[in-house]
């Protein structure tokens, strides 16, 4: 993507002393809702007032927003605190809505983003928009979907541009609402250096409780700011209460995070640094999931074994596995010695899980 470094310039331009800050209610419920938790926000490090008016929620049923009054609502903020505003547009009538009324920030959200269709239409609505337009990663962990979105909105003259990594649906049960997959948001900050990347930690979270930890890994990876789930009255939000925080706790996490400031050559290496360790970091936690989840693999053999009397150790199976992942290892720049003491550590482990199986 040619002249990339255009998208870079609505954040550069804002000349901030701290990551930016989107935040506010997941959904506008009411007007004294909207205006009372501005008013908590306004002399804060917030930059966006950010607050759903449209909900794409999953199944019927469930409350889908207040639709356009929402928007209104928003203008009052503006006039009350001057704080710029941020809603989701998932279409070209909400585009159109939304730039009637002076949103100031516009976001694709996970599930449109799934469709170059609605990507594109939306695109096309807003052909040419000095406003700025941030894209949440899809829903599934498919970086060229990501990637296609951002083409399609620079392609349509749209060069205040950036993305937001919201986490990634999974069937497998973890510690998080959405997987992170910090490696795909890796990636793309190495293909495109200069496209801001805002993190999403509540949810990627789904918890309160999480949202410093997520904040800090992504401040620790060089992104450019935060949007966080704020409520006056989190626990009855009427939707994803459980990943909204106060005000006052907003303003505790922004002060508590470490912000890493690039302000002189010794100051550039630790930056550089630390990047690198964080994304180790994110390796090695997705090492002891991967790890974890061998062994549980390991226990179903051990109980099949038990149930038709058969030996632990096969050898003839061991020796095929390390044969393959000595080959493996190498194509990878491993050594053979490494290679062998990190497979038969881990081989020794699934024994002593499936030993105690039988042994019960």
């Amino acid at each position: 993507m040619e002249n990339s470094k255009e998208m870079r310039k609505w954040l550069d331009d804002m000349a901030l002393p701290h990551p930016l800050v989107i935040a506010g209610p997941c959904s506008a419920e009411t007007e004294d809702q909207v205006l009372k938790i501005a008013h908590n926000l306004k002399d804060t490090d917030v930059n966006y007032y950010r607050a759903g008016i449209w909900k794409p929620r999953t199944r019927p049923g469930n409350f889908e927003g207040v639709g356009a009054i929402g928007l209104k609502w928003l203008q009052k903020v503006k006039d009350e605190t001057g704080l710029k505003t941020a809603t989701e547009v998932a279409n070209r009538a909400h585009v159109d809505l939304a730039l009637e009324h002076d949103v100031d920030l516009l976001w694709i959200g996970a599930r449109s983003t799934v469709s170059p269709f609605i990507v594109q239409e939306i695109a096309d609505a807003l052909e040419g928009t000095d406003k700025i337009v941030l894209i949440k990663n899809p829903v599934n962990p498919d970086l060229s979907l990501w990637l296609g979105a951002v083409e399609r909105l620079y392609s349509a003259d749209i060069k205040n541009l950036g993305v937001i990594h919201r986490g990634f649906s999974t069937y497998e049960k973890t510690k998080y609402r959405n997987i992170p997959e910090w490696q795909l948001a890796i990636e793309l900050q190495s293909k495109f250096p200069d496209l801001p990347i805002i993190n999403d930690p509540s949810h990627i979270t789904g918890k309160r409780d999480m949202i410093f930890d997520v904040s800090q890994t992504a401040l620790d990876l060089n992104f450019d700011g935060l949007m966080i789930e704020t409520h006056y009255d989190p626990d009855n939000a009427w939707s994803d209460a459980a990943q909204q925080v106060t005000p006052q706790r907003l303003v505790q996490i922004m002060n508590d995070l470490r912000i890493r400031k690039e302000t002189d050559e010794e100051a550039e290496y630790n930056s550089k640094l630390n990047n690198l360790r964080a994304q180790i970091d994110v390796i090695d936690n997705q090492l002891i999931d991967t790890l974890g989840k061998r062994m549980k693999v390991s226990d179903g053999i051990g109980k099949l074994k038990k149930q038709r009397n058969v030996a632990v150790l096969q050898s003839n199976r061991w020796n095929a596995i390390l044969g393959k992942m000595i080959l493996e290892g190498e194509s990878q720049g491993l050594s053979e010695e490494f290679v062998l003491r990190m497979f038969k550590a881990i081989h020794q482990e699934s024994i002593n899980h499936q030993e105690k199986i039988i042994n019960k």
